[in-house]
């Protein structure tokens, strides 16, 4: 990486939101750790209209940016595996057409996200690999997320959790 390591205050503050609070530092699958943090708290937004989820949504991708950011300039690293706020960020996204107040949609919407946040299909793969800083770290899981927000939109338009959730 070529910009200085930061140190102080502000690098802890960064870690501590890039790693979604210390999900990141799982030393096992940390992304799907990242991802798991974010179902409770799409749970307790259930209730929220869905303007008001979209704007919690763009809002943790904002911080997320700025937080992924400033964290791999103070560990000297690029995309640190231990950075997942992208996946809380994802993981909204995907979730935005959905019901997120049942475990079926939720599950489901895991599954999804992961699903496209491991295969990085197009163009997901080229924004991780394009897009400098933050900004590459946190925007190829919104796109994952947005891949995974459309199967969420088509299972939920056909009626998928009405049998299992009696949604």
């Amino acid at each position: 990486m070529n910009a200085t390591p930061i140190r102080g205050p502000g690098a802890v503050v960064a870690k501590a939101l890039a790693t979604a609070l210390g999900a990141g530092y799982s030393p096992v699958a940390p992304g799907t750790c990242g991802t798991a943090v974010a179902v409770p708290l799409v749970y307790v937004c259930a209730d929220l209209l869905t303007w008001q989820f979209v704007a919690i949504a763009i809002l943790v991708t904002g911080i997320g940016i700025v937080a992924a950011h400033y964290a791999d300039r103070a560990w000297g690293t690029h995309d640190a595996q231990k950075i997942v706020i992208d996946e809380v960020a994802g993981y909204l996204v995907t979730m935005i057409p959905a019901p997120r107040d049942h475990w079926a949609p939720l599950l489901a919407g895991f599954i999804a996200f992961r699903f496209f946040d491991i295969v990085k299909p197009p163009p997901v793969r080229w924004l991780d690999d394009n897009l400098p800083g933050g900004w590459g770290v946190v925007l190829d899981d919104i796109a994952a997320g947005v891949m995974g927000a459309i199967v969420m939109g088509v299972a939920t338009y056909f009626g998928a959790w009405d049998a299992i959730a009696g949604l």
